[in-house]
């Protein structure tokens, strides 16, 4: 079960977003990711519980950034309810996406194991439905995903296989690349994993 520490910050001007404290499990049913976001204070700014079933999809998002919450899973598409800070007000959203993703790690792991591409896989495209904070309002996104390589590293605890993808987002062009090890984000932008302190779970 892996447990760590990950740093947030602004992908354009580094600006420190503060500290994402994460574990995460995988199961006979899929993979659940928990996590308590701290700001730059130390505050606590939020909290991620995500989990998949077997085959990627998303069957409970749980998201807390300020005083706003989304709960959300993968119905007819992706619906969700977010509440406003007064807890007077709930809106209901529903889209037809494949799954959700925000500025969590837990989200590229997710979309990973939803499309399930193999080196040399053409480039897949994906409908996300995108929650950020401090409001958590809900966006609508498309993305291409590419497996460009996998690489096998040598370790204390084996053969660790570290899996690099360009992502880009189909309404700006805009691409970047990620690294993930197992269920572990190793790299990304406005992401640096810290802390880790048992291997990466390798998914079956």
């Amino acid at each position: 079960m892996p447990r760590g520490r990950y740093s947030l910050h602004d992908p354009h001007d580094h600006t420190p977003l503060g500290e994402e404290h994460f574990q995460c499990a995988t199961g006979p049913t899929g993979w659940r990711y928990v996590s308590q976001v701290t700001a730059p204070s130390g505050a606590p700014a939020g909290s991620v519980d995500l989990a998949v079933d077997d085959l990627g999809r998303p069957i409970r998002l749980q998201l807390k950034a300020g005083d706003w919450q989304v709960r959300g899973a993968a119905i007819d598409g992706v619906t969700w309810v977010r509440t406003d800070p007064t807890g007077e007000h709930a809106t209901e959203g529903n889209v037809r996406a494949h799954a959700f993703t925000g500025t969590s790690p837990a989200f590229y792991v997710a979309v990973s194991r939803l499309l399930r591409l193999a080196p040399g896989d053409p480039a897949r495209r994906v409908r996300l439905v995108s929650f950020t904070a401090p409001v958590l309002a809900p966006l609508t996104t498309d993305q291409s995903w590419t497996l460009l390589r996998r690489t096998a590293h040598p370790t204390d605890n084996g053969t660790l296989s570290v899996d690099e993808y360009q992502v880009s987002a189909l309404d700006t062009g805009e691409s970047h690349t990620i690294h993930l090890a197992g269920d572990v984000v190793l790299s990304a932008p406005g992401i640096e994993l810290e802390d880790l302190e048992s291997p990466p779970s390798v998914f079956g």
